[in-house]
C-alpha cells in the first residue's frame, strides 16, 4: 500500500525540480536584464582630457554611441583611479567601490592587454577602439630638427611629472634632460597649452592629450618620443564587463566594429581634434 504513496511523493518532488530546472532557464541573462532596467552604466576616468573631462570628451561619445547602438540610454558612471588598473576593474567591473557606488555594466579606457587579461579571471578586456602612444610635440622655430633627445639640450620642456611621458624623460639618457623639464603639468593637455603658448620648446605626453591641442597648427610637430625605451607601437584601449556577461560583450563588441566601420569612431576622436588610430 505505500508503493503508490511513495511515487506520488517522488512525482511531486520530480516536479518540482523540474519547475526549478525551468526557472533558472529562464532566467534573464546580463543583457536582458539591462534592457529591462533600460539603461546602460558606463563607467569613465574622471580628469582624463580630451577622453572625460566635466561630462565630455572622447570616451563620453563612445559610451552614447554604444548605448544607442544597444537601444538603450546611457547613465555615466564618473569616477578617480585608483592606486592600479586591478583596483579599478575591482571597483567598477566586477564589485564595487568601497565608497559604495558601482559596479558599472562596462567600463572604458581598459589596456587590451594579455598580461591585464590573464591577471584578471573576473573581467572580460575586449573590443579595442583606440592605439596610444607617447609623443613629443616640438615649436620648429626653436627645434626644427629632433634627430634624437640630444636636441633637446638647454631648451625647457613641459611634461606631466607623474605620467609615463614624465618618467620617460625624468630617466631618458641617465636623466639628462632633468634640470630643464616642467614636471607641474597635472596632464598632457596642459603642458601642449604651455607649449602653444611659448613657455616652453616642446612637450611630451599622450599622443590623444597633445594633438587635442596642437594637432594641425604648423608651428609644430608631433612625433613619437624618440628614445628606444618608449612603446613606438603605443597600447591598445578597449572595455571590460564582468566575465560573465558575454551576451553584454558581444553585442558591445557589435557595435564597436560598426562604429568604427561606419567612421563614427573617428568622428568621435575629430570632435577633440584627436586622430583616430587603428587598434
Amino acid at each position: 500500500m505505500s508503493a503508490p504513496h511513495t511515487s506520488r511523493r517522488q512525482l511531486l518532488r520530480l516536479a518540482a525540480a523540474a519547475g526549478l530546472g525551468a526557472a533558472l532557464g529562464a532566467q534573464a541573462t546580463p543583457l536582458e536584464k539591462l534592457r529591462d532596467r533600460g539603461t546602460l552604466i558606463v563607467g569613465l576616468y574622471n580628469d582624463m582630457p580630451p577622453f572625460h573631462a566635466a561630462g565630455k570628451g572622447i570616451d563620453v561619445e563612445i559610451a552614447k554611441a554604444v548605448a544607442d547602438k544597444l537601444s538603450l540610454k546611457l547613465s555615466m558612471l564618473p569616477f578617480n583611479a585608483d592606486e592600479s588598473m586591478a583596483d579599478d576593474l575591482r571597483n567598477m567591473v566586477w564589485r564595487g567601490h568601497y565608497l559604495g557606488f558601482g559596479p558599472a555594466d562596462m567600463l572604458l579606457h581598459v589596456p587590451v592587454d594579455k598580461p591585464l587579461m590573464d591577471a584578471s579571471p573576473r573581467v572580460e578586456i575586449f573590443a579595442p577602439y583606440y592605439r596610444e602612444r607617447v609623443v613629443l610635440a616640438r615649436d620648429l622655430s626653436k627645434l626644427p630638427q629632433l634627430p634624437s633627445l640630444a636636441a633637446l639640450k638647454g631648451q625647457p620642456v613641459a611634461v606631466p611629472g607623474q605620467s609615463l611621458a614624465g618618467w620617460l624623460m625624468i630617466g631618458a639618457d641617465n636623466g639628462a634632460y632633468r634640470e630643464q623639464l616642467r614636471t607641474q603639468w597635472a596632464d598632457g593637455t596642459l603642458a601642449a597649452k604651455a607649449l602653444r603658448d611659448g613657455e616652453v620648446a616642446a612637450a611630451a605626453g599622450l599622443a590623444s592629450e597633445l594633438e587635442s591641442v596642437l594637432r594641425g597648427d604648423p608651428r609644430f610637430a608631433i612625433e613619437p618620443l624618440p628614445m628606444p625605451r618608449a612603446p613606438r607601437d603605443g597600447w591598445a584601449v578597449g572595455c571590460a564587463v564582468k566575465k560573465e556577461s558575454v551576451d553584454l560583450a558581444h553585442a558591445v563588441q557589435l557595435a564597436i566594429n560598426e562604429l568604427a566601420q561606419g567612421g563614427a569612431l573617428e568622428k568621435a576622436f575629430a570632435t577633440s581634434n584627436v586622430a583616430w588610430r587603428l587598434p
